[in-house]
């Protein structure tokens, strides 16, 4: 690779570190610079609802690459800066501050951010946060310490709702989790796993209540009152917004290139410009296993996607399918997630312990996608079964008596 070219990734997560780390490795000799608007060094994204929020460490301690790294891999930051607009026709991006940064090629890791729902009084409402940067976590650490009431309520019965009100329990508070729908993680999960998290919830103090519209916010004297649109209220000195993110597409809209349902790329991870690539939580890429175009929020996700991109920016031929994986930590239970469980129309249930269970989607024989407690055997076994398109015995998968291994579990 020419030394004179440059490489610039607008976004310093997971997806744009990981990028230029491969990019490295893949033999790019020329400049490689990450930006990003956050002003801190980049940090792990999953630790801010579960360990960094209930922690005293600063962000230091979850950087995904010391400072000394990027100097090693001669990849320059520039964080706390904020990227416009791309010049497409010029090559080249405009950032805040009114200067340009010249680019050969472009790689787009610009993630999501947080929706703040139109509430009324939301925009006034007294230490109301979301979670998304290790900010917002500081900021409602500090609320949560600098207030005499503990009581905080979450908008928002999805995963980072409710691993974040795990944590807040965990510190003292006194939580209760607002949910829309009729059941929590209703988009994601089956109804068993909502019942089994909303029933581990309750048994560690925390109200969790579904079919609860939020439709606005009074505050008075610092303190809020939550109104639901059956009448119901709750106070709270804090208040945690959890209700989804919006993708950070504009960037690449306004310049033309494909948008739907996020950025379009293909197998490479490259946009509809040749010389710009986009990863991570902001695109729209197919799947070969599942046979579709998808777009996921995940860890995963970011890491393989920029690992393809680097190799294919590099004059290589790779293809992206992976397989995706997700997980989340609430109380003393760990949850595995491997595959895609949307169009599943059967439901199957392992239960080896109270809190060490399996649960497993089907689309008639072909198994979809593994939900796993505390129960790294299932998840693994799960992968391989979908990775390999496995046929499975059904009675005797949710058979205890039946021993966990690959071979008893397969149609003879």
């Amino acid at each position: 690779m020419s030394v004179q070219k440059t490489c610039v990734v607008i976004g310093a997560s997971h997806g744009g570190v990981n990028f230029a780390t491969a990019l490295r490795k893949e033999g790019w000799e020329g400049a490689i610079i990450l930006i990003d608007r956050d002003p801190e060094i980049p940090y792990h994204r999953p630790p801010l609802s579960k360990a960094y929020l209930t922690s005293t460490d600063g962000i230091e301690a979850y950087h995904l690459k010391s400072e000394e790294s990027y100097i090693k891999d001669n990849v320059q930051l520039k964080l706390g800066v904020e990227v416009v607009s791309i010049d497409k026709e010029n090559q080249q991006i405009i950032l805040g501050d009114g200067t340009s940064q010249a680019y050969d090629k472009l790689v787009i890791a610009t993630g999501a951010r947080p929706i703040i729902p139109p509430i009324k009084g939301i925009q006034t409402a007294a230490h109301l946060y979301p979670l998304r940067t290790a900010k917002d976590v500081e900021d409602i650490r500090t609320a949560l310490l600098n207030s005499v009431a503990k009581n905080v309520v979450v908008i928002g019965g999805g995963y980072i709702g409710l691993e974040t009100a795990a944590s807040l329990k965990k510190m003292g508070a006194e939580v209760t989790v607002l949910e829309r729908e009729e059941r929590i993680l209703a988009r994601v999960t089956a109804p068993e796993m909502s019942t089994f998290f909303q029933e581990l919830h309750t048994a560690n103090g925390v109200d969790v209540l579904t079919s609860k519209n939020v439709t606005a916010i009074e505050t008075e004297n610092g303190v809020n009152t939550v109104f639901c649109e059956d009448g119901t209220s709750y106070q709270a000195a804090v208040i945690v917004v959890g209700v989804g993110i919006l993708v950070n597409t504009e960037l690449a809209k306004n310049i033309g290139l494909t948008i739907e349902n996020g950025i379009k790329v293909d197998a490479t991870a490259k946009t509809s410009d040749d010389d710009i690539y986009a990863i991570g939580d902001c695109t729209y890429h197919f799947n070969p296993h599942y046979d579709r175009f998808i777009r996921l929020e995940s860890v995963q996700n970011a890491v393989d996607q920029a690992k393809v991109a680097a190799a294919a920016i590099c004059g290589k031929s790779p293809v992206y399918n992976a397989l995706p994986w997700f997980w989340s930590d609430q109380y003393n239970v760990k949850l595995q997630m491997v595959g895609l469980s949307q169009g599943y129309n059967q439901v199957l249930v392992r239960k080896d312990e109270d809190l060490k269970f399996s649960i497993w989607y089907f689309k008639d024989d072909v198994l979809l996608a593994v939900d796993a407690v505390n129960n790294a055997k299932a998840y693994v076994i799960g992968t391989k079964f979908i990775k390999e398109n496995k046929k499975i015995d059904k009675e005797k998968l949710i058979d205890t008596s039946v021993d966990f291994k690959p071979l008893n579990l397969l149609q003879s």
